[in-house]
């Protein structure tokens, strides 16, 4: 044993190797332990109900835009001098919130907490709160031994611009129901003036009538991931920077493709969650953004236990937040130069005597960035109601757990760690 009761790099590695049997044993029992608790959970899960007839109205709607009619359209007329103020508002209250992370995050749960039939208000704010700990982990304790100053600089780009969006996008959606509530009256004619698709005001309008939470989150999920498809994913510069990269196309080991929920059953803290295969593909985006919203309000476990979390502890972005025993959002020892990195992860538990991961918070990662305006179109224009095959019922995964999975990725962090470089 070396200095501080954990190993020096050189026996570190090798002694790491040397033990992956032994950890894939207790990878097997922990993966077993996992589905006995999944099998538990399957008398109380609960489908995603979609109504037929809705979709079949709202498919109907569609239609007669394309025959012509401009239900579905913008709306020319001039506005009045109460809905100016309203929609000048909204877009003062957006960019408020939309300074960082943090910010939109708990935007997101303020208005999920006095609408609670907001259902993607609290999707948004537990993908938001992952989108924040991808973050920080490009400052944290691990990847800039494995990314350069730029890789980390153009992720967080990424990262940054993509969260962004989403946030300036649907925000002003969500406040503008909120709105509609105290007048109690519909605004939804407002949309257009927010440069919202044409696809979400009969959504809108339908929920106003019907409060189809299951409806209006799928939705937005197919909103705000073909809002984000041309202005990120297909964008050039995204693209060559990052999308393309070597080191991203390794994004199942940097775990940028693991989303997960903190949710507390009893005394015990777990992670629900999916792994998001594909980033580039916009249909396996939706269809994973549908399986967290199932995983979220479909596992009463996950549903009760995240709010638990997120009511109990506010977002900081860093990880630290729900893995206290492994993060720390402060430096508990100076930065280690490499060939001298030392093993601290077993499994989901720190070695003996070994400190913390540093984790920070945004705050001390990264500073706030202006957001550039959106570019300008509508996805909408080129789909005309093909996105109505996204909108139907959906059961929650069996497996959902992903408390040990989630651990495993970090042991394959610090084993590419120890490693060296691997990108350079």
């Amino acid at each position: 044993m070396g200095d501080g009761g954990f190993r020096s790099i050189g026996m570190d590695l090798l002694q790491k190797l040397v033990e992956i049997p032994q950890e894939l044993v207790h990878w097997a029992e922990d993966k077993t332990a996992t589905l006995l608790y999944e099998r538990r959970q399957l008398n109380s899960m609960q489908e995603i109900h979609i109504q037929p007839e809705n979709v079949a109205a709202l498919r109907a709607l569609f239609n007669q835009s394309e025959a012509g009619s401009d239900k579905c359209g913008p709306i020319t007329s001039l506005l009045s001098v109460s809905d100016q103020a309203l929609v000048q508002r909204i877009r003062e209250d957006t960019a408020y919130h939309n300074r960082n992370n943090v910010t939109r995050t708990m935007a997101y749960w303020n208005i999920f907490r006095t609408h609670p039939e907001l259902h993607w208000a609290y999707l948004a704010h537990m993908v938001s709160r992952n989108g924040g700990w991808n973050m920080t982990d490009l400052r944290g304790e691990l990847l800039p031994y494995l990314l350069n100053e730029a890789q980390r600089g153009n992720v967080f780009a990424l990262l940054e611009r993509a969260n962004g969006l989403i946030f300036h996008d649907a925000y002003p959606q969500l406040l503008l129901y909120s709105a509609s509530r105290r007048a109690d009256s519909p605004l939804f004619h407002l949309l257009p003036h927010l440069q919202v698709s044409a696809f979400m005001r009969p959504i809108w309008e339908l929920f106003w009538e019907q409060l189809d939470s299951a409806l209006l989150t799928q939705a937005l999920i197919v909103n705000e991931q073909n809002y984000i498809e041309q202005r990120i994913i297909q964008h050039p510069t995204y693209r060559d920077l990052v999308l393309n990269s070597l080191f991203f196309n390794a994004q199942s080991l940097l775990q940028l493709n693991q989303v997960v929920f903190p949710y507390v059953d009893g005394d015990e803290m777990h992670l629900a969650g999916l792994v998001l295969e594909n980033f580039n593909n916009l249909h396996e985006r939706i269809e994973t953004g549908k399986k967290l919203y199932a995983i979220l309000f479909g596992v009463p476990v996950v549903c009760e236990g995240a709010m638990r979390f997120a009511n109990s502890k506010p977002h900081t972005a860093s990880r630290a937040d729900y893995w206290p025993q492994l993060f720390s959002s402060m430096h508990q020892t100076a930065p280690v130069p490499k060939g001298l990195l030392k093993e601290r992860l077993d499994g989901c538990r720190l070695i003996t005597g070994a400190s913390p991961l540093y984790s920070p918070k945004l705050t001390n990662a990264w500073k706030n960035y202006s957001m550039d305006p959106p570019e300008p179109g509508d996805w909408f224009e080129h789909d005309r109601g093909r996105c109505l095959s996204y909108l139907a019922s959906v059961q929650p995964p069996f497996s959902f757990e992903m408390t040990q999975e989630h651990g495993f990725g970090l042991n394959k962090i610090e084993l590419a760690v120890l490693a060296g470089d691997i990108w350079q």
